[in-house]
């Protein structure tokens, strides 16, 4: 009839067409499965590599996190840590355990003294401030001997501030410091309980609760030297001298600061107020 398509006749197949057919097929299966074992490699590859770098950088930050600790416990949380603010580096102040200066520095450490017992001043070697340079306590004393120079090009004023940094179980109550400037010693010591405003009787009163003491040099010339001996024990004869501070500790630290034109309003200040 008119009008009508002849259906289309699907031709079969030639042999050279089936064979091109099962091959791009079978071609594509492998394409399919390289990729797939490709991808998992990587994965597997990728993983292994993040935990490898997690694990190193875990490592770096524990050594740091060491390296760290150990800094804070001989500088910062000695017993006595002597330090030089950065304005006084700049204008040439330096400090040393050694008179001559072959080694100099802005930071100084005393050794630990451990399991101290009370003292009474009376039982002190004589020649503290002139046996030894350093550290050289005694078994229930701190004692430490050090020098500041002006390493500078002029002349210049600096004061040092002594101040109690650290504290447990009171045991300030009953300390005492003598400190030597020049080979001259002054014994310093907390007020009473009983009478703030009152000294003990064997020690000048602390400047305030945390501030022991401080000193001054006017017109520090260049390549001048002050030496200093700072001595700390527990007073046994100190009315606060009592058990409730067994096992306590005191921390100090000294910092010397310097007087600048750039920035007067900051000489004598310290770290006190």
């Amino acid at each position: 009839m008119f009008g009508k398509k002849k259906p289309k006749i699907e031709q079969p197949m030639t042999p050279e067409e089936l064979s091109r057919y099962n091959d791009k097929k079978t071609a594509e299966a492998v394409v399919e499965r390289f990729h797939v074992t490709t991808d998992s490699a990587r994965m597997v590859k990728l993983k292994k590599r993040k935990k490898i770098l997690g694990i190193v950088l875990g490592a770096c930050l524990a050594v740091l996190l060491l390296l760290f600790i150990i800094s804070m416990l001989l500088t910062q949380w000695g017993d006595l840590v002597i330090s030089v603010d950065s304005p006084a580096v700049r204008k040439g102040i330096v400090i040393s355990e050694d008179p001559n200066f072959e080694t100099f520095g802005a930071k100084l450490s005393a050794k630990q003294v451990s399991d101290v017992t009370n003292i009474t001043y009376t039982w002190l070697p004589t020649d503290l401030d002139t046996s030894q340079n350093g550290s050289h306590n005694g078994e229930n004393y701190i004692a430490y001997t050090f020098y500041c120079k002006n390493n500078g090009e002029v002349p210049l004023d600096y004061e040092a501030y002594l101040e109690v940094i650290g504290v447990a179980k009171s045991a300030d109550e009953a300390v005492r410091v003598m400190v030597y400037k020049n080979g001259e010693p002054a014994i310093y010591g907390k007020a009473s309980m009983k009478d703030r405003e009152t000294a003990e009787t064997d020690c000048t009163m602390f400047e305030t609760n945390e501030k022991v003491m401080t000193t001054k040099t006017e017109n520090f010339g260049v390549d001048q030297i002050d030496k200093y001996t700072i001595v700390i024990w527990v007073e046994g004869n100190d009315p606060e001298c009592i058990d409730d501070i067994r096992s306590g500790h005191v921390r100090m630290r000294m910092l010397f600061e310097v007087d600048t034109e750039d920035d007067p309003g900051k000489f004598g200040e310290g770290v006190f107020n």
